[in-house]
């Protein structure tokens, strides 16, 4: 896949990312249930590789912050969780894909990892920022975890659908991920 192609790809994974919140919010469900922004951001991943999915991953939660306001950076930094936390969904996903082209290890890493990531920046975040009103990391994810439990279920049906009807796993090997 060229550049130009990824770039555009990239750019409609980022709207798209920004636009699901913004329908699930309009109904009623919030994002931390369903978990709408992670939805493209894996899918990034499986489609762009590592470094895409890492970028699309970094860039969706500050444009859908400035566009929206969401996720907020009071009284709990979300932003900044979310930054790190989806672009190691991304980066994991990709990475794993293209050494395993196994759509279910790759889902499942990137997930687990992406999470492991988020409770980290929350230590960081208490730890050098000051962040008192951040529950402990494993309290924090862990509490992510069950509130996003109906998102994170949807993920781990609708994505595995998905990746192969959509995904030439040769394609991807060939060209699209370029060692990561």
């Amino acid at each position: 896949m060229k550049i130009s192609s990824k770039v555009t790809y990239a750019g409609l994974f980022i709207a798209i990312g920004v636009l699901l919140p913004m329908i699930f919010h309009l109904v009623g469900v919030g994002g931390t249930i369903i978990l709408p922004m992670h939805i493209p951001v894996i899918m990034s991943g499986f489609y762009l590789g590592g470094r895409y999915g890492l970028l699309v991953g970094m860039i969706t939660p500050i444009i859908s912050h400035l566009v929206t306001g969401m996720p907020p950076i009071t009284p709990v930094p979300m932003l900044y969780i979310m930054i790190f936390e989806l672009g190691g969904y991304g980066f994991l996903t990709g990475l794993i894909f293209k050494n395993t082209n196994k759509i279910s290890y790759s889902l499942l890493g990137g997930m687990v990892g992406g999470r492991i990531i988020a409770g980290i920046v929350v230590w960081l975040l208490s730890l050098l920022f000051g962040f008192s009103n951040l529950a402990s990391p494993i309290i924090f994810v862990g509490g992510a975890v069950i509130t996003g439990l109906p998102g994170i279920i949807l993920q781990l049906i609708l994505i595995p659908l998905i990746v192969p009807r959509t995904v030439d796993n040769h394609t991807i090997q060939q060209e699209g991920n370029y060692g990561y």
